[in-house]
């Protein structure tokens, strides 16, 4: 991440702590939504600033959870030292879609953000603190001024991994393209989510091998259940076993259990995340 200059940062900063409606996807047949990406992170406050004001998302509480709201999903951060960023993990970096990408990247670049171009001209990267990289496309008939679009998984034999997804949370296989400004370069393998969110399956560089995330600043990927107790019973006949059972969190509404994918992934599962209406 580039220099920020600190008045220009803290003029964009502005937020207001009042919970709003949720902004989750419905529930596909399984019971199951995108829910939040979990980042472990040095400075809270940065992380906060980044996402509010870099981003456009709303910081909202719920119970005792804070959590900064995007239309499909939630980030939740924790203060932690990360043992590395996310390249070289299961998830190598997730994406947005926006309305307006050359506002965007006018306030990035107003602000000192990192902004990198791929070999879409209508997308790139934008570096948040810690080494998270997020990719970002444009779209102009987008009905919001931005929006979840997916998770990126990179390993060397994928395809295991997405009928894991397919079977344990009710993915719907499919593909997308990856295009140039002239063709398309690849097809990319998905998993698809009510909201038009996808997570995306490729090969990691060079067949290289990767580590799994807890720890790392993409710490886990977390999905919202209809009912806790009814998926927690399904995945345990299916031969998961949860590192952290189905619990209460104290003073809230809210349930969580933690899994581990058979690659690494770190995976928390909630019930009732969002805050109250």
């Amino acid at each position: 991440m580039g220099v920020v200059n600190p008045i220009k940062y803290a003029l964009l900063f502005c937020v207001s702590l009042i919970p709003v409606f949720a902004q989750l996807a419905p529930f596909n047949d399984s019971g199951v939504t995108m829910g939040h990406m979990h980042l472990a992170v040095k400075d809270v406050d940065a992380q906060k600033q980044f996402w509010v004001s870099m981003m456009g998302g709303t910081l909202v509480k719920s119970g005792p959870l804070e959590l900064i709201q995007f239309p499909g999903i939630y980030i939740m951060l924790r203060k932690a030292e990360p043992t590395g960023p996310p390249e070289g993990t299961t998830v190598n970096h997730f994406g947005f879609v926006v309305k307006d990408l050359a506002a965007y990247k006018s306030k990035w670049a107003a602000a000192g953000v990192g902004f990198k171009p791929n070999e879409n001209p209508n997308a790139g990267y934008v570096s948040a603190p810690d080494g998270i990289r997020i990719e970002i496309f444009g779209d102009p008939n987008l009905p919001v001024p931005i929006q979840m679009d997916h998770v990126h998984f990179f390993l060397a034999d994928f395809a295991d991994m997405k009928a894991w997804y397919v079977k344990t949370f009710g993915a719907a296989p499919s593909e997308r393209k990856s295009v140039s400004s002239v063709k398309v370069l690849r097809m990319i393998e998905t998993g698809n989510f009510p909201g038009k969110i996808n997570f995306s399956f490729a090969p990691a560089a060079g067949g290289a091998s990767v580590v799994g995330t807890k720890g790392r600043s993409i710490d886990h990927i977390g999905f919202e259940v209809k009912d806790l107790d009814v998926f927690a019973k399904k995945a345990e006949a299916q031969g998961i076993k949860f590192d952290v059972a189905p619990r209460g969190i104290p003073n809230a509404k809210t349930r969580i259990a933690f899994l581990t994918d058979p690659w690494g992934t770190y995976i928390e599962v909630t019930e009732a995340l969002a805050p109250a209406n």
